[in-house]
């Protein structure tokens, strides 16, 4: 089940779930993938796509970031063995793919290697440490579309629910973390799970962000309304094992009592649901309200090159409703630096 498109170095602890809405284009899906291949946290993840159909033109472009990052590696890992600077101002420190000693544990996608694994640059003490990356179509996880009885159209932001619960229990012994994103809405820049990982198997992050007015204007400061945003959660693979039944409960039970009145929405009955503590007792929810900015609010004197995603602080942000062309702005910075720009081929 599932479409191997890359089989890691090594088992890992945490996994990070990518789910694609309906309206996902193609550049947006290669930039979420390429900043999170460029960030630290695909040397400690497994990435699995959540897709509502597969497509090839989104095959191949996997097929080519994974290609573009191991050059990627190869490049800059030659050039740190030459002990030359590890990272470049382009964001990318190759030293977290870089794992002293041998590991002992498989990868759990894909067949079992054997022998020891080698690439050119690998040297007695080190060798490269990355993740498996995998696709699913929600009729793989979701074959029998279990909302369809209870609405008249399941979108993805909704059907994900469905499949979370046949991914996630058959991967709950292997993974200590989780994260479920969406790629459409965020871009992920570092390692968010840092925040988790000393917390216990129960519990789960969410990120509240401010809601916005009509036409994308915030609304008057007394007016605002902070929201939980369902686009990022994250946390012990129990606790967002326990948070996404619970909200595949709550739709079902929301539209059995909207069928002929408002339309349920992912993001309402995400809120009701966190705010309901007697549902989530056995969850210790942490509700983070610092600032995960959109890139518009981010956008300096730097906006023509995009540098300024790599020189911030923040391991997520949001896309946001900006009309900035981020896919261009980004690649015109990274295209800026000699081995980036052999070794992306639309530079």
């Amino acid at each position: 089940m599932g479409t191997l498109y890359r089989r890691g170095t090594r088992a890992m602890n945490d996994v990070v779930v990518a789910h694609a809405v309906e309206n996902l284009t193609l550049h947006e899906l290669k930039l979420f993938i390429r900043l999170l291949y460029r960030s630290s946290l695909t040397a400690r993840s497994d990435l699995l796509f959540v897709f509502p159909s597969k497509t090839t033109a989104f095959d191949n472009a996997i097929l080519q970031e994974n290609d573009s990052f191991s050059k990627l590696v190869t490049q800059y890992g030659e050039k740190l063995s030459g002990n030359e600077s590890s990272q470049s101002q382009s964001g990318f420190d190759p030293t977290h793919f870089m794992k002293v000693g041998k590991e002992s544990r498989e990868p759990i996608w894909g067949k079992k290697s054997r022998g020891n694994f080698s690439e050119e640059f690998e040297t007695e003490l080190t060798r490269p440490s990355y993740g498996s990356v995998v696709g699913f179509e929600v009729e793989e996880l979701d074959p029998e579309n279990s909302l369809s009885g209870f609405l008249d159209h399941v979108p993805m932001s909704l059907r994900r629910w469905a499949c979370y619960p046949m991914l996630l229990g058959r991967v709950r012994r292997n993974f200590k973390h989780v994260m479920l994103v969406d790629i459409k809405e965020m871009l992920l820049l570092g390692d968010p799970l840092g925040r988790v990982r000393g917390q216990s198997p129960e519990s789960v992050l969410v990120k509240v962000v401010t809601q916005l007015g009509k036409h994308g204007r915030k609304s008057p400061e007394k007016n605002r309304q902070k929201l939980a945003h369902p686009g990022i959660v994250m946390g012990g693979s129990r606790g967002v094992r326990r948070v996404s039944n619970a909200m595949l409960t709550d739709i079902v039970r929301a539209s059995m009592q909207h069928k002929k009145k408002s339309p349920v929405t992912e993001s309402g009955l995400f809120n009701q649901l966190i705010g309901n503590d007697f549902v989530l007792k056995n969850v210790n929810l942490i509700v983070s309200t610092e600032s995960m900015p959109e890139v518009s609010s981010l956008v300096g004197s730097n906006r023509k090159t995009g540098s300024y995603l790599f020189t911030t602080n923040y391991t997520m942000i949001r896309r946001g409703n900006s009309n900035l062309d981020v896919s261009s702005m980004v690649m015109k910075h990274i295209c800026s630096f000699p081995i980036d720009s052999m070794v992306y081929s639309d530079c």
